[in-house]
């Protein structure tokens, strides 16, 4: 599952990768109403944000208890949270969770907290799996740990 990760000590990486991190705490923490409201604290820029924040995790969210939580933005049509769930099965995850959004503009939204800790693969190839799934429009992995 880390095989696509390292750890580096955060003196050798921008300012920015530190401040990524720190926009997502106050989004996930509610301290602030907004993205925007975050990154003006942070400093960084919007697209410096969305760039990075499926990217970069603290140490302790990569290594912890072997769970995932991803958002699944799906076309509503018949069958295709069938398929997702059908999907997140034969990798070898667990849902813990499910948060299926009203479909608005003939899309809903999904948020799935999985227990990964026997995935038979690693997690951006599950991302992966996910994305090529018809009627998935796209898949965002919110936090591991």
């Amino acid at each position: 599952m880390l095989e696509n990760y390292y750890i580096v000590h955060k003196s050798v990486l921008p300012e920015f990768i530190g401040k990524v991190i720190e926009t997502r705490r106050l989004i996930d923490s509610g301290m602030v109403k907004d993205i925007s409201q975050a990154v003006k604290q942070t400093g960084i820029s919007r697209s410096t944000y969305y760039k990075y924040r499926d990217m970069v995790f603290e140490p302790s969210s990569l290594t912890e208890s072997g769970k995932a939580v991803f958002m699944v933005m799906l076309s509503h049509v018949p069958g295709t949270l069938s398929s997702l769930l059908n999907c997140i099965s034969s990798a070898g995850a667990n849902v813990l969770t499910i948060s299926q959004s009203i479909p608005v503009n003939e899309s809903a939204s999904v948020m799935l907290s999985l227990d990964i800790s026997d995935l038979n693969c690693s997690v951006d190839e599950l991302s992966a799996l996910i994305r090529k799934l018809d009627g998935v429009r796209s898949v965002r992995l919110i936090s591991l740990g």
